[in-house]
């Protein structure tokens, strides 16, 4: 099974080399990674090129956003199996998209555990996802996947499409929702919970980065679960899906 591994970056040369060697690294070797890059003006695309490996495609040109960098990923990733990872992330060992591949022979999605890290360098933990199964309903109580842990086969994918792009924040959410809680045909979707961490994350991203941008996140997310689960003006989930978080810093989600 060949997995597809979309890295969108725009001014990412400092942390780019980290998610690209982790990649290089893995016991997987029936994949590709795509460097979405903004056309950046650090040489992160120029870093992503002089690896000179097969298996590293780089695009770079501007784009709209970082979601709108992601639809480029779906539409040009030849995998029959898909996923992100942030070019200031990395895989957490060299066994991660091998133990996906073993997943998704028998499921459609998979998910996992994340370390939220200070830096690669030290790798210090500062935070913990820690996941649980998925089924079906559970948006509405507050669960979702850590979004660089989520890999779906390529039907699945393509059954959900593109992430909307007039989100800031919670587009990734909005999609695995689409993946998991809306399947064709009313049939539920075999989503593998893999009980280990997959990938470090580096804190301080674009949905962790202030108070005003973790509101933000959580009234979109909002919006995402009344216009496809038909959620009222207030939900169970806009208060479960906060504190779900709050258990990640005391390492049990």
């Amino acid at each position: 099974m060949k997995i597809s591994v979309v890295t969108v970056a725009w001014n990412a040369a400092a942390t780019i080399r980290h998610a690209i060697d982790s990649f290089l690294a893995q016991t997987w070797r029936d994949a590709e990674m795509l460097v979405i890059d903004g056309d950046s003006r650090d040489g992160t695309a120029d870093i992503a090129r002089g690896y000179n490996d097969a298996r590293i495609r780089v695009i770079s040109e501007p784009d709209r956003g970082i979601y709108d960098a992601m639809n480029k990923g779906l539409r040009l990733h030849t995998g029959e199996a898909v996923g992100f990872l942030n070019a200031d992330d990395r895989y957490h060992d060299a066994t991660v998209l091998e133990a996906v591949a073993d997943a998704l022979e028998t499921h459609e999605a998979v998910c996992g555990n994340l370390d939220f890290v200070r830096d690669h360098d030290t790798r210090q933990v500062v935070r913990r996802w820690r996941g649980t199964t998925f089924r079906p309903g559970a948006f509405r109580r507050g669960w979702m996947p850590a979004h660089p842990t989520f890999y779906v086969r390529r039907a699945i994918a393509d059954r959900v499409g593109a992430f909307d792009t007039t989100m800031e924040i919670a587009s990734d959410y909005e999609f695995m929702l689409r993946a998991l809680e809306l399947p064709e045909d009313g049939e539920t979707v075999r989503c593998a919970f893999l009980d280990r961490v997959m990938v470090d994350m580096m804190a301080g991203g674009t949905s962790t980065v202030g108070w005003r941008a973790y509101v933000r996140g959580n009234l979109e997310s909002l919006k995402v679960r009344r216009r496809w689960l038909n959620s009222g003006l207030v939900d169970y989930a806009l208060v479960a899906k906060p504190l779900r978080k709050v258990k990640q810093w005391v390492g049990r989600e």
